[in-house]
């Protein structure tokens, strides 16, 4: 296994996961739930890969997923939502539903699943590769979460209203 190249892969797996934990960490939730959120998306980038890797692609070639489309519509949704909350309710404490933690481990997770179709070209230990993935979006999110809700100390309701549009602009992204 080349250590470097799992690292390098580890990374750039987490950049999404750190940049949308930033947008949604300017909803200055609690820390149980920054905690929680952090410890969900790296559990999806453990199971995601290896999944991906025990998925034979013939069988993926049945079923045609569009996964930028998806994480399109859910990170609109998400933004959208945070947009709308911010602007229709004033001082209040943000508590995220679990399945919105879920759907958001999800979204952060698609590209892990594809990287684990490809994986065993690169490393014959699926386990600690993956086990890498996890520790390392974990840290991501983690920071990324924290710092938005550092940001969203300093700048306040702004702050939210940045998060949400830029996830939408990351949706479109996708797309395009």
């Amino acid at each position: 296994m080349n250590l470097f190249i799992i690292l390098v892969i580890a990374v750039s797996l987490s950049m999404d996961a750190f940049s949308l934990s930033l947008a949604y960490g300017t909803l200055d939730i609690p820390k149980k739930d920054i905690y929680t959120l952090s410890i969900i998306v790296g559990i999806y980038h453990f199971f995601m890969p290896m999944i991906g890797y025990f998925i034979d692609c013939k069988f993926m070639s049945f079923l045609p997923v569009a996964s930028n489309f998806v994480v399109f519509i859910i990170l609109t949704l998400i933004g959208l939502e945070m947009i709308i909350d911010t602007i229709r309710k004033e001082e209040e404490l943000k508590v995220m539903k679990l399945y919105s933690m879920i759907i958001f481990g999800l979204t952060v997770s698609v590209d892990s699943f594809s990287v684990g179709l490809g994986l065993d070209t690169i490393s014959k230990n699926i386990v600690l590769s993956s086990l890498i993935f996890s520790i390392t979006s974990f840290i991501f999110t983690l920071t990324g979460l924290f710092v938005g809700k550092k940001i969203n100390q300093i700048f306040g309701k702004i702050s939210t209203l940045i998060g949400g549009a830029v996830l939408i602009l990351i949706a479109i992204l996708y797309v395009v």
